[in-house]
């Protein structure tokens, strides 16, 4: 029996008649309704032709989560009278609940993915529903792309619905050619906004970590709101883990506590879903899940915590993984909203509102963040290896493309040329990422189809942290465990075992099959030990274990899960597995290299033939004839990081430098340019032939720096001739003594006797640059320095003049020293001569 009187309150009804003829009209649509409008519920049940006389349709419905998937399908079932699996049923991964009967099926964006591989044309489905696609998961983004091309190429009758909870509908409405907008109205209360950040600051979260004083403050937050306010209390958190730790900060309040996330049994979610039973009031830990799609019924208070997770892949060290990151103001507004879909409500929210602004408006798109390797096979499967003519909102980035190029390229999924291969279509029907596709049909046939399968389905979902992080005994607990967790795992070990069961199985102990497995998804993080915990993996990035961990003195090790905190130089390795040499050969045998290396290493050059696995070093042996152009290379990279130091500097040799700078800078080319680095870049040009005859730092000792620098001189232009005239070595004084000039400052400098310049009235020069005069004592200290000789002659020289002649009255100390003639001797030697 129609429940009519729950669906007419529904506010979405308002919006369906323009829906349906926009759907007539053009096949496309936007719906942008508010959570609690019923857009997710009631629409599907209209299209579909069971609310009312119409025609009867079959409508997939895809929603991002596993959780909303069967929470979509059971609330349309009730509606309709009837429990879930008749005529609205749902498909999730390792679940299906769908009959002969069914016309309306929900299922995640995942299932849809796989379904459209198979079935292009979607045969039997008259409309496809793409729910909360404003959260910009990938799946989502893939699908809708996919389903543009199968509109565009076999089915234009196939109808598109683009549903939001957002009005940020018009980038939507674009990639769908302009599709009409429907709005429904919203039912939403006012939700009043309580700000409550903690009362001391915390840090900010990084990778996984979350500052335990912040949860703190999240749970006495969660007590206030008990103590302040009436009804249900649903609490955000970012992870599993956090909403354990909270949990357990909230014993003995009066409320029943409950864990809502991925990872929950089903039968939780549904008790949750169901609503309280009025016996007592309840507080529900959630994750992201219950920002949208889902209405927990009863709730009034929402705390949040102002944390989510988002996908990061770090392509250069081969790792990806969730992080921590502060929610969006989108995000904020879809869960305060939680608290107003029933009746009046209160948001607590765990930060400042003067942060509040400085928030990003809307979560990252996936496809900018994601590791993109499984988005790449898709592509591959569909037709389109560089995904460049699929309709996407954001284009994926080309680094990430190519990193999962190579990812794919490296487990055979993909040839050269990008497409797919008979390999790679198998892999992408798995339901797995593309690593652990290749470790599970590989893992296969070396240790058996069902403890590939077992190894696999640990690592597709990460175990609990009290699983510890050595992955073999970490397979222990999962399968003799009750907890959830080892439920799902045996589900899904089921599922892989189902695909592999005609490979043949294989023998040995589990600990060294769990390492090959671990090894064949995650090629690049076979880690060789240089210390005690510590490990370098074939990517070159360091990895160390935490510690009391027993896996600290393996030899090497397959790194299943790791993050790099915040500015940390190595990654934390938090699930692995022991492996020995033969094993990581045999896993990453791609990265496999071996050759002459020849590299500046402790002060000169090392040359050695070296076998490598990636950045591992595996073996090496002194090599005595290495390739002179390899050596050459190795003296350059000595002479960069030690400087040109390392060559032979004369007096004459360090002046010839700055005789030069002095020219490059004050008249330019043709004057060469002698900074360190021009030199270094031109190395072939003044260090040969001298530089390739050498093979050791004390062949660089040798070599003339003076000697060589003058090959660079303007001998063409016949500039070089001139360097004498324009930048003298000395200048010679009037006193006749020839006296060195300086040019290592910022201007020449002239150090000389004052008595040596009497009669000179004018500064000397030097490319037309006046030299600066340090004027000497008869003792040569300083007495005096000037730019301008004649201004000094008439100002300054007489106060030196009254200082000096009574130190030194053996020397001649004139009124008018422009007027006599220049000395270096004293008055007595001046008469005898």
């Amino acid at each position: 029996m129609i429940r009519t009187d729950a669906l007419d309150q529904l506010p979405v009804r308002t919006a369906v008649p323009a829906l349906e003829r926009a759907l007539d009209d053009r096949g496309v649509a936007v719906l942008c309704a508010p959570p609690g409008t019923g857009k997710t519920t009631l629409v599907p049940l209209v299209l579909a032709g069971l609310t009312g006389d119409g025609p009867v349709r079959r409508v997939v419905v895809a929603e991002p989560r596993r959780i909303a998937a069967r929470a979509a399908a059971r609330r349309m079932a009730w509606l309709i009278g009837e429990r879930a699996g008749g005529r609205v049923g749902f498909t999730v991964r390792g679940e299906r609940m769908v009959g002969r009967d069914t016309v309306v099926e929900v299922v995640t964006t995942g299932v849809l993915l796989q379904r459209l591989q198979r079935d292009q044309e979607l045969a039997g489905v008259d409309a496809v529903i793409i729910d909360e696609c404003h959260e910009r998961h990938l799946d989502a983004d893939t699908v809708a792309a996919f389903l543009l091309d199968v509109r565009e190429a076999i089915r234009p009758d196939l109808r598109l619905v683009a549903a939001s909870a957002t009005t940020d509908a018009r980038g939507w409405a674009r990639l769908l050619g302009d599709a009409p907008v429907i709005e429904a109205p919203g039912v939403a209360h006012p939700v009043e906004v309580v700000w409550a950040p903690p009362a001391v600051p915390v840090r900010p979260p990084h990778g996984m970590r979350v500052d335990p004083a912040l949860l703190t403050h999240v749970a006495a937050t969660v007590r206030r709101a008990l103590a302040e306010r009436d009804g249900d209390v649903l609490c955000f958190l970012p992870g599993v883990g956090e909403i354990g730790r909270v949990a357990g900060q909230l014993s003995g309040v009066a409320a029943e506590v409950l864990q809502v996330h991925g990872r929950a049994p089903a039968a939780v979610q549904d008790a949750v879903l169901a609503g309280s039973s009025g016996e007592g009031r309840r507080v529900v830990l959630a994750t992201s899940v219950a920002e949208s799609s889902l209405t927990v019924p009863g709730v009034r208070v929402v705390v949040d915590s102002g944390l989510a997770r988002e996908p990061r892949t770090d392509h250069a060290r081969g790792l990806s993984a969730l992080t921590t990151v502060r929610a969006s103001q989108a995000a904020g507004r879809q869960r305060a909203g939680r608290a107003g879909r029933e009746a009046p409500g209160t948001v607590y929210r765990c930060w400042a509102q003067a942060e509040d602004g400085r928030l990003a408006r809307f979560p990252s798109p996936e496809i900018k963040v994601a590791d993109l390797a499984a988005f790449a096979l898709q592509a591959a499967c569909w037709g389109d290896p560089d995904a460049s003519g699929l309709a996407l909102l954001d284009p994926p980035p080309a680094g990430a493309m190519g990193a999962a190029r190579e990812v794919l390229t490296a487990v055979g999924a993909v040839d050269a040329g990008g497409r797919v291969t008979d390999r790679g279509v198998r892999m992408s029907r798995l339901g797995l990422h593309p690593r652990l596709a290749r470790a599970l049909l590989d893992g296969a046939a070396e240790v058996g189809g069902r403890r590939a399968a077992e190894v696999v389905a640990l690592l597709s979902e990460e175990p609990p942290r009290e699983y510890g992080d050595d992955l073999a005994a970490a397979l222990r607990t999962a399968r003799r465990g009750g907890d959830g967790y080892a439920a799902r795992w045996r589900q899904e070990v089921r599922r892989l075992s189902s695909s592999v069961q005609d490979v043949a199985g294989g023998t040995g102990p589990d600990d060294a099959a769990v390492g090959l497995v671990a090894a064949l998804a995650f090629p690049e993080r076979v880690a060789r030990a240089r210390g005690e915990g510590v490990f370098l993996m074939a990517s070159g990035t360091g990895a160390e274990l935490r510690d009391g961990s027993g896996l600290r003195s393996a030899p090497w090790l397959a790194v299943a899960v790791a993050d790099r905190p915040a500015h940390a130089a190595s990654a934390r390795v938090r699930l692995a597995a022991v492996i020995d040499e033969d094993t990581a050969r045999a896993a990453a045998g791609h990265l496999l290299r071996g050759g002459e290396e020849v590299r500046w290493a402790d002060g000169d050059v090392v040359a050695r033939r070296v076998e490598r696995l990636g950045a591992v070093e595996l073996s090496a042996r002194p090599l005595k004839q290495p390739a002179p152009a390899l050596v050459r290379e190795a003296l350059v990279a000595g002479l960069r990081r030690e400087g040109l130091g390392l060559l032979r500097w004369t007096r004459e040799s360090e002046q010839l430098r700055q005789r030069l700078a002095f020219l490059h800078r004050e008249l330019g080319a043709p004057w060469p340019d002698v900074a360190e680095d021009a030199l270094l870049e031109r190395t072939e040009q003044w260090l040969e032939p001298e530089l390739s005859r050498a093979r050791r730092r004390s062949d660089l000792a040798r070599i003339d720096a003076g000697q060589a620098l003058r090959r660079l001189l303007p001998w063409a232009t016949g500039e070089a001739v001139r360097l004498d005239e324009l930048a003298p070595e000395r200048i010679e004084v009037p006193s006749g003594s020839r006296v060195r000039v300086e040019y290592g400052g910022a201007q020449p400098v002239l150090a000389v006797k004052l008595q040596e310049l009497f009669g000179l009235r004018e500064t000397p020069r030097v490319a037309g640059v006046p030299v600066l005069v340090h004027l000497l004592s008869p003792a040569g200290r300083p007495a005096a320095v000037t730019a301008d000789l004649a201004s000094f002659w008439l100002d300054g020289y007489r106060a030196v003049r009254a200082e000096l002649r009574g130190r030194y009255p053996k020397h001649p100390w004139p009124e008018d020293p422009t007027t006599v003639e220049a000395t270096r001797f004293t008055k007595a030697r001046l008469k005898r001569e």
